[in-house]
């Protein structure tokens, strides 16, 4: 019973990924509002150096995860790898697939309905609990580290990030404001519906802790 709940979540987990590069290829299509800040840094690379925004994204996380394991001195979980490689893919594979927006209104509105989807498909990912990306898992290595709390190690990475992404080149707006202060509460917002929907599956929150 339990091998099928573990199938299940990982089935979830990727769906999440599946969901949060569409919400990522639908933000994009709308950009000239600021995209999120690591989103920026990633449309800065390809601005500057090429390749595709779901590369850089992938890229940036090999970095990052070499980086944390030096100072860790452990290999992180499946989990980050997978999260790490699918999210870019599926952000590449969406972008291509989906039309390009013209005219202000039509963007303003499929940038906000990929808002909610990135904000539902992190809320999926995340749902099943078989591990954080490798920038989340980078954010818990500084506050294991240093005297940072969790806001602070999250607010000092999304600040140097974006500055950089900015300075490459990105599209900083209104809309990477609202991502910075309103994802969290999305994301939240979004949970007790995803957890239901696991638990329709047969996977509830003791059994996940269980297993």
């Amino acid at each position: 019973m339990y091998i099928g709940h573990y199938k299940v979540r990982w089935l979830f987990f990727m769906t999440g990924l599946a969901i949060i590069g569409l919400g990522i290829a639908l933000m994009l299509r709308g950009r000239q509002f600021g995209l999120s800040s690591w989103d920026v840094l990633h449309y800065g690379l390809q601005k500057q150096l090429g390749l595709t925004i779901g590369l850089w994204s992938i890229i940036m996380g090999i970095l990052i995860v070499l980086v944390t394991v030096i100072f860790d001195r452990r290999w992180p979980k499946t989990g980050v790898y997978i999260n790490m490689l699918m999210i870019g893919t599926f952000t590449d594979i969406f972008n291509y697939l989906l039309p390009n927006i013209t005219g202000l209104m039509p963007q303003i509105i499929v940038y906000s309905i990929g808002f909610l989807v990135l904000s539902f498909g992190i809320a999926f990912y995340i749902t099943p609990e078989l591990g954080a990306g490798p920038r989340d898992t980078f954010m818990l290595l500084l506050i294991e580290r240093t005297p940072m709390d969790l806001k602070t190690a999250r607010t000092l990475m999304e600040v140097i990030v974006l500055i950089i992404g900015y300075l490459l080149g990105g599209p900083v707006g209104i809309g990477t404001i609202v991502v910075t202060l309103s994802l969290g509460t999305c994301i939240q917002m979004w949970l007790p519906f995803t957890r239901k929907i696991l638990s329709l599956l047969g996977v509830n929150r003791k059994e996940i802790e269980r297993l």
